[in-house]
């Protein structure tokens, strides 16, 4: 009987790991067939069909690089709120800055605003309780995401990676920081991280509110709707763009379609800039075929500031066909390099809180904002390029001579690249 008792445990675990390392869902198995440029508007036609929110006009970007800027701009809106605040983020630590941030929510909900703060239960875990107790005794409605519970085990391998800030459904932002004194300052040393947010206004911001409301739901069961989130949005500025998602509950594969998409659309240039650069065979195929019908690829990882080394072993591993076929792979040097864009022949970007890995493609819920816009792609093209400036390039015969002993922890690194 105890040896009965015994197999059942072990049964159980076993499939509560096997749920939660699996997506369930069908896998992209195959290339994507180049049919057109990012130039040709069947790109963004089947941009808009293939990953489900239509393209808008209408809207105007700013790019706000390191915590000197993000920061304020995003207290500046919330403090300037009038009827809505929505916020979803995998990051919210005990700093300074979690303090700042949950005074100027708690405020706004005394003031009347209401105010709604979505955060990952394992991404918050390191959250001073006061911040969070300030907050709800001011009125802010906060959840968790995926809090354990015997009945939802096999979800715990599934974190909510979105970082998305609605104010009165007229003003967004989203991009890879999280709430942590890691991402303040200006990426002056090692202890200020190196990362790009964007503030958006315009009809696309209606598209974030939806990304928030979706994971919003799954959490409380609670529909947020009406004209104080959803607002009639007139033009703001004069460029297109989506902002979709993705989760292993539906559509896990959508965020590597896109990527996918995006570069074999390429004809000129890839631009990367990847936090956690873990690329999976496909992604790594469709990267060598731009390579070979010339376009040139450049990519920023960070460097001995990494913050998470087996995934950095495990992203080095797999270098080898990229640059032998001649990509650019560059580590970022001042401080750990956070940042989350890919710009395409100069005419699109994406940003967002997507890594370029499995984790990000599969199993994690994301969010990407999309902007099809030549001028703005060309300023951040030189934003990647000033990085470009603080960055070394790894060379192939480097690469291939890099002692036995960092062979075989990327080696080892590299046999869980599923889970990173």
């Amino acid at each position: 009987m105890p040896g009965l008792l015994i197999a059942v445990v072990l049964t159980l675990i076993a499939g509560i790991l096997v749920l939660n390392f699996t997506t369930g869902e069908k896998k992209i198995e195959q290339s994507v067939e180049r049919l057109y440029s990012a130039a040709d508007p069947a790109f963004a036609r089947a941009m808009g069909v293939l990953l489900g929110p239509a393209i808008l006009q209408g809207n105007r970007f700013e790019a706000l690089l390191n915590g000197d800027r993000i920061f304020p701009a995003m207290l500046a809106s919330i403090r300037d709120a009038k009827k809505t605040i929505t916020f979803e983020s995998y990051i919210y630590w005990s700093d300074a800055i979690g303090k700042e941030f949950a005074d100027a929510l708690a405020e706004r909900a005394r003031a009347g605003v209401k105010v709604h703060v979505l955060l990952d239960w394992v991404g918050s875990n390191k959250m001073d309780p006061t911040h969070l107790a300030v907050m709800e005794a001011a009125g802010v409605e906060v959840r968790k995401f995926h809090k354990p519970a015997w009945y939802s085990l096999a979800r715990m391998n599934n974190r909510t990676h979105r970082k998305v800030l609605v104010v009165d459904g007229k003003v967004g932002f989203t991009g890879g920081v999280g709430i942590a004194g890691l991402w303040t300052g200006d990426a002056q040393d090692p202890q200020h991280w190196r990362d790009t947010h964007f503030r958006a206004e315009g009809p696309v911001v209606a598209q974030m509110q939806a990304v928030f409301l979706d994971n919003w739901i799954k959490a409380t069961g609670v529909v947020l709707h009406g004209d104080n989130y959803f607002p009639e949005l007139l033009p703001a500025g004069n460029d297109a763009a989506q902002m979709f998602s993705s989760s292993p509950s539906g559509g896990s594969e959508s965020m590597h379609l896109m990527y996918l998409l995006a570069i074999t659309s390429a004809q000129h240039t890839i631009h990367l800039s990847s936090a956690y650069f873990v690329p999976d065979q496909l992604s790594t195929q469709a990267l060598v075929d731009a390579l070979k019908r010339g376009v040139k690829v450049q990519i920023i990882v960070p460097g001995e500031h990494s913050d998470a080394a087996v995934v950095q072993s495990a992203s080095r591993a797999r270098w080898g066909d990229l640059l032998a076929a001649g990509a650019e792979i560059h580590e970022y040097q001042p401080t750990m390099y956070h940042c989350k864009v890919l710009i395409i022949d100069s005419l699109m970007v994406s940003v967002g809180s997507t890594n370029f890995d499995n984790r990000s493609f599969r199993l994690n819920d994301e969010a990407n904002l999309n902007i099809y816009a030549a001028d703005f792609a060309r300023q951040q093209v030189e934003v990647f390029n000033a990085d470009l400036s603080r960055s070394r390039r790894i060379s192939l015969h480097e690469w291939q001579q890099r002692p036995l002993s960092e062979k075989f922890l990327e080696h080892t690194a590299s046999l869980f690249g599923a889970q990173l």
